[in-house]
Order: C-alpha cells, then sequence, then structure tokens
C-alpha cells in the first residue's frame, strides 16, 4: 500500500454573484489539480457564490443559484477520483463553528455558527442534488489510509482552534478553505499560524484563499500555502493577476506518524465521528515518488505590497467595471504621486501577464503595448490642475512624473471657474469673500479653499466621462481619488473635492507608509522624478502663495506630524483609546519630546477634529482597505458620525490627571532639592 499522498490547495479569483464565471474557475482548478497528480483539492471559502455576497445571503436566490452551481459540479467528468470541497458525491457538510465578526467582518448577520462540537446529524439533500441523507456536523472524513478534518477560515485564528483536538484524535491532513483579506504586513501572521498549526503535534496543514476584490474594496491575496510537521513545502502566490491559481505537493504520511511517535502521547480528548470514504489519497507503489521539501517563505516588504496589492484590487475594478481606464487628479504631492505610481505598477504587471483582458478595455483585439509605458497611455490619464495659488514647482513635478510612467498629461487652468462661481455669489449676497492675509475671516478663508477644491472634482468627473470621446476613443474612465488614511481621520479633506472620486486605492494607507513606497518605486521602477515630491513638504496649495513660494503646509494646518496621527490612529481604533486612555498612553510614549501639557493639547485637538469631521466619513470614496485602524464609515469603523465636540467629561479627566502628574513632578523636584 502507498503512504505518499498528492494534495491541492488553491487561490480563486471569485466574484460576488457570478455563479457561470465562479463555475469555471472552480472547474479549472479541479483539472488542474488532478492533471497534476492531485487525490485532494482544496477551494476558498464560499467559492461558488463568492464570499462578499453580503445582505445577498439572506435572497433565496443566492442559495438556489450556488445548489445550482454544485449540482452543475457534481454533474461534471472532471470531478471523478478526487476528493473535493464540492465533488462527486457530497459526503459531509461541515458547517463553520467559529464566525469571524470583527473588523470587516459581519459573518453573525447572516450566519449562525453550529455549536455542538462532535455532534452529527442526517441532513436531508434537495432533490436536485441527490435523494439521500449526509452528515452534518462536527465530524471528519477517513479514507482507506489517512484521516482528513477541516477548520473554516476564522477557525484556525481562534485561541481553541479545532486542529488541536483533531491532531491528538488521529487527524493527519487539516485542510482550511478561507477568504482571508489583505493588509499592510498581515501574510506574516499567516504563514505563523499554519506553521504553529502542525508544529506541536504534526500533520499536514491546506491552507486555501480567495484572491482578487469581490466587488467591494477587500483584496483577497491568495497565499495558499501547504505545510507538513511545522514546516511550509509549498507557497502560493500573494498577488498575482491569474485568477486561478493550484498549489500541489507530495507528502509523506509515513513523517507525520514518526513525528507523532516522539511527540504526541495518550491524551484525554472527545472522540470525532470518522465518514468513512472508500478512498485512497495514496496510489500503490510510491516509493520512487519524490516529496515536496521544505522552503523558506520570502514576504514581501510593505513597500512592495503597496505597488502590487492596491494595483492588482484597481485592475480588477477595472475590468469588471466595464470602463476604459483611470482618471487622476495628479497634483505633484505624495498622495496623488503614489497613486500614479500604483497605476503604473498595475501597467507593469499587465505588461508581464495578461493580454487579453486588456484588449477587452482598449477595445482593440490588435493591440499589443510595447512596453508599460504605452499600456500607461492607453488606460491612463492625468490631470494637473492650476489655480493663481498653484506653485511652479507642483506643476513640474505633476509633468515629469506623468512623463516617466507616460500617463496621457492634461494641463489646466481652473481660475476662470473658480471666479464664475464666485462672481455668483458675489452678485446675489452683494459681498466678496476674502482669503485671510486679504484680510478676510477664517470662514471666507475656508470658503475660498473648499471652492477650489470642488471645481476639481467637477471637472475630474467631466474629462472622465468626455476626454477618451474627444480624441476619438470609445468607453469613459474611473475617476480616482487620493486622500490617505491619516488625512481622513482627522477630516483634513473637503467634503465632495478631488478627494471624492469613484475609488481610492490608498485611503488605507499611512503618509508614512506612502513615502516609504515612493522612495521604493524610485528605484524599483526608475522613476527619479519622485526624488523632489517626497523631499516636498505636503501642501493643499489652496492659499495665496507669499512671493511665488507656497506658505501652506498640511502639518501645520492639521497641527501634527503625520506620523503622531498614524500613532493616534492606532490607538483610537487598535486599542480602543478614548480621549483619556489615548492621554495616558502618550504621555510615556511622548514623554522625551512633549511635555505632559502638549500631549494632553495634541490628543484634544485631535478628538475635536475627529468628531467635527467625522461626517465626512459618510460620503468618502471607497477605498482599498490596508489599514486596520481605518475610520472607513459604516464598513470597517462603525462609530457615531454626530458627536459633543466639547468632549467635556473626558477632557476633564485628561486636565484632573494633568494636574495630578504636575503636582507630583513638583513634589519629587522640591524633595531633591532638601539639604541633607
Amino acid at each position: 500500500m502507498g503512504r505518499k499522498v498528492t494534495l491541492a490547495t488553491c487561490s480563486l479569483n471569485q466574484w460576488a454573484l457570478d455563479f457561470q464565471g465562479n463555475l469555471s474557475r472552480v472547474l479549472k482548478s479541479i483539472e488542474v489539480a488532478k492533471s497534476k497528480g492531485a487525490r485532494y483539492r482544496l477551494g476558498p471559502e464560499l467559492e461558488i457564490c463568492g464570499y462578499g455576497c453580503a445582505d445577498h445571503f439572506y435572497e433565496s436566490d443566492t442559495l438556489l443559484h450556488s445548489l445550482q452551481v454544485l449540482k452543475e459540479l457534481m454533474q461534471s467528468p472532471i470531478t471523478t477520483d478526487i476528493i473535493c470541497d464540492v465533488g462527486i458525491k457530497i459526503l459531509l457538510i461541515r458547517p463553520k463553528m467559529l464566525l469571524a465578526n470583527y473588523g470587516n467582518n459581519r459573518e453573525f448577520r447572516w450566519f449562525s455558527p453550529w455549536t455542538q462540537p462532535r455532534h452529527v446529524e442526517d441532513y436531508f439533500l434537495p432533490r436536485m442534488i441527490q435523494e439521500a441523507t449526509v452528515p452534518f456536523g462536527d465530524c471528519v472524513l477517513s479514507t482507506i489510509d489517512t484521516c482528513l478534518g477541516s477548520e473554516i477560515c476564522a477557525e484556525m485564528w481562534n485561541p481553541r482552534s479545532p486542529h488541536i483536538d483533531m491532531g491528538l484524535d488521529g487527524v493527519e491532513i487539516f485542510t482550511n478553505s478561507s477568504a482571508s483579506y489583505h493588509e499592510l504586513r498581515k501574510a506574516e501572521q499567516r504563514v505563523m499560524l499554519v506553521r504553529s498549526a502542525t508544529n506541536k503535534s504534526g500533520g499536514i496543514y491546506l491552507f486555501a484563499n480567495q484572491k482578487g476584490c469581490d466587488g467591494d474594496r477587500l483584496y483577497y491575496d491568495g497565499c495558499a500555502m501547504i505545510a507538513i510537521n511545522g514546516e511550509i513545502v509549498a507557497q502560493g502566490a500573494q498577488f498575482t493577476m491569474d485568477d486561478v491559481e493550484v498549489l500541489v505537493a507530495t507528502l509523506d504520511l509515513e513523517d507525520i506518524r514518526s513525528y507523532r511517535g516522539e511527540r504526541c502521547h495518550p491524551h484525554m480528548v472527545s472522540f470525532w465521528l470518522r465518514v468513512k470514504v472508500d478512498f485512497m489519497l495514496s496510489v500503490g507503489e510510491d516509493v520512487s515518488l519524490p516529496t515536496n521539501q521544505p522552503i523558506r517563505w520570502r514576504f514581501h516588504t510593505p513597500e512592495e505590497e503597496i505597488s502590487l496589492g492596491p494595483a492588482c484590487w484597481l485592475w480588477d475594478y477595472l475590468r469588471r467595471s466595464g470602463q476604459a481606464g483611470f482618471l487622476l487628479p495628479l497634483s505633484g504631492g505624495v498622495d496623488s504621486s503614489s497613486t500614479a505610481c500604483i497605476v503604473y505598477s498595475m501597467c507593469v504587471l499587465l505588461y508581464h501577464q495578461v493580454l487579453e483582458d486588456v484588449q477587452r478595455v482598449v477595445g482593440d483585439t490588435s493591440y499589443r503595448p510595447e512596453d508599460p509605458q504605452e499600456l500607461c497611455g492607453h488606460l491612463f490619464t492625468t490631470c494637473y490642475m492650476a489655480t493663481e495659488n498653484s506653485s511652479e514647482s507642483t506643476y513640474s513635478r505633476a509633468r515629469e512624473l506623468a512623463s516617466q510612467i507616460g500617463s496621457y498629461h492634461i494641463n489646466l487652468n481652473i481660475d476662470m471657474a473658480v471666479k464664475g462661481i464666485l462672481g455668483i455669489f458675489s452678485m446675489v449676497m452683494g459681498k466678496v469673500p476674502q482669503f485671510r492675509v486679504n484680510g478676510g475671516c477664517a470662514r471666507e478663508n475656508l470658503a475660498l479653499q473648499n471652492i477650489q477644491a470642488r471645481v476639481r472634482m467637477v471637472l475630474a468627473y467631466l474629462f472622465a466621462q468626455l476626454s477618451l470621446w474627444a480624441r476619438g476613443r470609445p468607453g469613459g474612465l474611473l475617476v480616482l481619488g487620493s486622500a490617505n488614511v491619516d488625512e481622513s481621520l482627522t477630516g483634513y479633506f473637503t467634503k465632495y473635492d478631488c478627494s471624492s472620486a469613484d475609488i481610492n486605492p490608498i485611503g488605507g494607507i499611512s503618509k508614512t507608509d506612502l513615502k516609504s513606497f515612493l522612495q521604493f518605486c524610485t528605484d524599483h521602477f526608475h522613476l527619479p522624478a519622485l526624488r523632489s515630491v517626497i523631499a516636498a513638504p505636503p501642501t493643499a496649495e489652496l492659499e495665496p502663495l507669499a512671493n511665488g513660494q507656497v506658505s501652506q503646509t498640511d502639518e501645520a494646518d492639521m497641527g501634527m506630524t503625520y506620523s503622531e496621527l498614524s500613532l493616534i490612529g492606532r490607538l483610537r481604533k487598535i486599542s480602543k483609546c478614548g480621549p483619556y486612555s489615548m492621554f495616558c498612553k502618550l504621555i510615556h510614549t511622548w514623554g522625551e519630546s512633549c511635555s505632559p501639557s502638549q500631549v494632553a493639547a495634541k490628543v484634544k485637538h485631535f478628538f475635536r477634529m475627529y468628531s467635527v469631521n467625522r461626517h465626512k466619513m459618510t460620503t468618502v470614496t471607497p477605498s482599498y482597505h490596508a489599514e486596520n485602524y481605518s475610520p472607513d464609515d459604516n464598513r470597517f469603523d462603525l462609530r457615531p458620525f454626530l458627536y459633543n465636540t466639547r468632549w467635556s467629561w473626558q477632557f476633564r479627566c485628561i486636565d484632573d490627571q494633568f494636574a495630578c502628574a504636575h503636582k507630583f513632578i513638583l513634589r519629587v523636584c522640591f524633595t531633591s532639592f532638601l539639604p541633607e
């Protein structure tokens, strides 16, 4: 009898409610797995209907069409002679026992967990599938030569993961169908969990994952993997344009048994019901069959992740939206330049990987780009919208970057539109608003800034709809936004300005990470224009210049640095800090650079800005989710948008604590100077 098993796991670019497309990708993955000798194939969570169906899970149509697809899979000759999570005969329905209900996950909204460990019931299948009952519940599959147990997505992340007791009960192969979305620096957590699942008590672990955007702002980043006895032996890509990726490994069951023989001893555990399957995962004499050996996982740097994740997400969004490309208001600053570089990264990936979809998007079946820059010129339009408050340096930076990445670049002046709108106001109200430097009040100053920003948004959509028409090309363009996560935290943007767009690839990324990303792009993509972008202080350029030079900077306007904002954002969301607890943490973190009174002032200033501007989050452009402190309202950050902005009780607690700390410092200082 053979002892070596060939197993497959995969990453599929499934799309919510795309039943036909999802079916074809599932079938293709099974076909590839079989062609490589696999006798078991694992797919991602909810691969038939797509993970991101959200409230469509309430609809009976979703269940009906999922069953119809399952029937097609069962009737397909491709699913014979292989055990799949969807296959020729339903052997077991294993329900999810631990639901994900944090961050972007709302599984309790649509599902209920199976709450009866080791319990199994008979489930009557719909007639269209097969007239029979199957086991439904917490049990495992026992083939002639081994035993398989399932975990589903969040169960691996739980402190009481099922694989622990299953391994002690003799289960040798663990499978995990996941829909795990990308966040910066998250891949290492996944790999650590998969390795640790079999490091203590041995076994094989197969991890499958969704890939692609699935219809919203999340990007599922693949990373399928196979491990044995705590070592990774097969690594899937984290970011790729391929819709179907199948990972196959051949492993020796005896390696598990010898590993357990030394480490595992009799242990009191509840036994799992075994559903017996008259099937072998190993095949005959397999002595000459080579097995996969441990590999070292290659992790992407955060800069590479920013370059690749949002780029893949943009491509999915573009090809599924039916539009012909993107338009970006390019100001020459860090944020819009980062967005431009992500689009260019997308073009680099497309140039090397995908052609047929590119031809469909550009509307030319004979199109073959000579290089990524030429492709960028077809798919990407950048637009510098100048006013009398714009500097020559931002104009030059935008023009040089557009030239180096190859985008179709437009320069225009919007002063005429701004003055026309202000003329209407002055004609009706009989007053002409002035900037602060010209004697205007704060309200006038802010209104004059906002009208410039909002005119840019209107013009961006006009050019997105008609610029290809004017150039004699079909289709329209998707408008890209470029507000970073830190600016969103404080509401440092104009509501319905050019940050209001169709989608925003950098809306979940901090300014600190974006600067590092631009440094990476400078070297990796050979874009020297970015050096001056990185060196320039961030500015909105909405107030009058002083002797031709920028007099306004973002950090001065916000009252804190971007690095301070990033830390505050993490404390607010990840550490669940309100004003008082944030102050208590920051007086230690910032103790060397800020006095307690300065810390108190910064914390109060942040919460005032946050609460005053929270309403802007209800209209913020859908952004690529990259950080777990995103302020994305009603999606990731479920908080009110109307606050008492005085925070009177909370701020009084800060003042009381500061007073106590101040008295303590004075007492210590006084004591230290007492004569001996």
